[in-house]
């Protein structure tokens, strides 16, 4: 596979391994390191917009007359944003949060283009977890998969929790490549 010409703005392994299934792979990889606390009365896809912005715009101005990509995954319960746990006992808070009921994963993309232009999509998953036991929960946060994700991370054990989803798969695992690959092409990324 031969690299293409834009950055990307994420460290992410989840992130390069999607765009590198769609024959995408990044010159460059730089994650961006912004404030990602959410504004007062934002509304999570606002949020979820703002940070690929910001995200993508920060590497942009590191590397002036580039491509980049940035890319920004949330879980939404109602209008709750589910920020990532930092320990088990927070996991797990989210979890029974999670059991028996339906989420959005929000998940955008943005590409700003050799000029500085941004361009933003967003894609919008539903995914409905079973009724999840107490013993369920305790599997999933010690198998540990959910460190540094938004609520969960959806391959992998959870994928056994998961009755439906609807929407983009990639976008819940953290890149919805129909959106990045129109985004990319339409910059000239081919």
């Amino acid at each position: 596979m031969s690299t293409k010409d834009f950055i990307l703005a994420s460290g992410s392994p989840q992130r390069i391994a999607l765009l590198r299934q769609i024959g995408y792979e990044p010159k460059k990889i730089q994650s961006a390191d912004i404030d990602e606390t959410p504004h007062q009365h934002e509304t999570p896809s606002a949020y979820v917009k703002r940070m690929a912005k910001e995200k993508a715009l920060h590497v942009a101005s590191l590397n002036p007359g580039e491509v980049v990509l940035g890319g920004d995954t949330i879980v939404v319960v109602g209008r709750k944003i589910l920020q990532k746990a930092h320990d088990a006992a927070e996991q797990e808070q989210v979890m029974r949060l999670l059991s028996g009921k339906a989420n959005r994963v929000l998940s955008a993309v943005c590409v700003v283009d050799k000029q500085g232009k941004a361009s933003v999509r967003l894609s919008t998953t539903r995914v409905l977890v079973k009724k999840l036991s107490a013993t369920e929960i305790k599997e999933y946060v010690d198998y540990g998969d959910w460190k540094g994700c938004s609520g969960f991370k959806s391959e992998g054990p959870m994928e056994g929790f998961i009755k439906k989803m609807i929407g983009s798969y990639s976008g819940v695992v953290g890149l919805p490549l129909y959106e990045t690959k129109c985004l990319l092409n339409g910059v000239g990324i081919r």
